[in-house]
C-alpha cells in the first residue's frame, strides 16, 4: 500500500537525520581537539600560533605579547 511506504521513507528520513547529527557532532569534536592555543587574557582558542598572534593583536593591543608568540610570523 502506498501509506506503509510513506511510514519507511519519513522512518529513513529520520535515521539519516540522526547520522548527520552524529557527524556533525564528531567534526565539533575533532575541530576542537585541534584548537591547541588558549588566549591567555579571554580564554578563546586557536588551532595555531599564526592565528594566535593575529588574534592577540588585534584584540589585545594593550598587553604585552606572550613570549611563546615573539618569533611567530603573523
Amino acid at each position: 500500500s502506498l501509506r506503509g511506504q510513506f511510514s519507511l521513507s519519513k522512518k529513513n528520513a529520520q535515521k539519516q537525520a540522526g547520522q548527520k547529527k552524529k557527524q556533525g557532532h564528531n567534526q565539533k569534536a575533532a575541530a576542537k581537539a585541534a584548537l591547541t592555543y588558549t588566549c591567555t587574557v579571554c580564554r578563546t582558542q586557536m588551532p595555531d600560533p599564526k592565528t594566535f598572534k593575529q588574534h592577540f593583536e588585534s584584540k589585545h593591543p594593550k598587553t604585552p605579547l606572550p613570549p611563546e608568540l615573539a618569533d611567530v610570523q603573523a
